[in-house]
């Protein structure tokens, strides 16, 4: 499954941005940051059920929210980019 992650956590306070840093780390753990608070995810139902759970509690629903944007299978027409910072092509080859 393909999903994109948005969030917007609060970081006025130290703990604040330790929750940021977890969670960007939660999402790079299962994709790629396509902008800063913005992810794109291709996991199976089982890590998305792992990362979905972590990022849940990392986040404090009080001051922080975080978004689930479900793509499907046919993503690649649903997603449009324009500017700076195109992102990779995560099912094409890896070259290192």
């Amino acid at each position: 499954m393909y999903v994109l992650v948005t969030y917007d956590i609060q970081t006025l306070t130290p703990a604040g941005k330790r929750r940021l840093r977890h969670a960007a780390k939660a999402c790079l753990d299962f994709g790629q940051r396509v902008q800063y608070s913005v992810f794109e995810l291709k996991v199976d139902p089982a890590q998305w059920a792992q990362c979905r759970d972590r990022l849940l509690r990392i986040i404090d629903p009080e001051v922080d929210s975080v978004r689930f944007y479900y793509l499907g299978t046919n993503w690649e027409q649903r997603v449009e980019h324009h500017g700076a910072k195109p992102g990779l092509d995560i099912e094409g080859p890896l070259i290192l």
